[in-house]
């Protein structure tokens, strides 16, 4: 998670802060799987690295507990697999591919799963 996120009323918006809305944190993540927590909130760009399809499961609220409605995470893929996304226990998924219950992302492409309300999920851009 970007350094001062979430921020809360009363906050002084530092440089660390200033500087983490303009660039991402990258987190290579380059195993077969992948769940999603807290600290991929806020300014982090998750870059998938595997040579196989990589599947990346949407944890829970009672595991993200500082999403909030609104809350983005960004993938980008650089491995050669595709870039797959499994809903945790509870999580429902729904994206903008031609494969909306099933979303999958090329490599090199980028796409950014959306919190739209409790445990509901969209994932938009280059999804398959």
């Amino acid at each position: 998670m970007a350094t001062g996120f979430p921020a809360v009323t009363g906050d002084v918006l530092s440089a660390a802060m200033y500087n983490g809305l303009v660039t991402f944190n990258i987190t290579d993540q380059s195993g077969a799987t992948y769940t999603v927590d807290n600290d991929d909130l806020y300014q982090v760009l998750i870059q998938t690295s595997n040579a196989s399809t990589k599947t990346v499961t949407i944890a829970p609220d009672a595991t993200l507990t500082a999403a909030a409605d609104g809350s983005a995470i960004t993938f980008i893929n650089t491995g050669a697999g595709d870039l797959t996304f499994a809903a945790g226990a509870g999580v429902t998924i729904a994206s903008t591919g031609a494969a909306p219950t099933a979303p999958f992302v090329a490599q090199y492409a980028a796409c950014t799963a959306i919190r739209v309300a409790a445990d509901s999920w969209i994932i938009v851009g280059a999804v398959q």
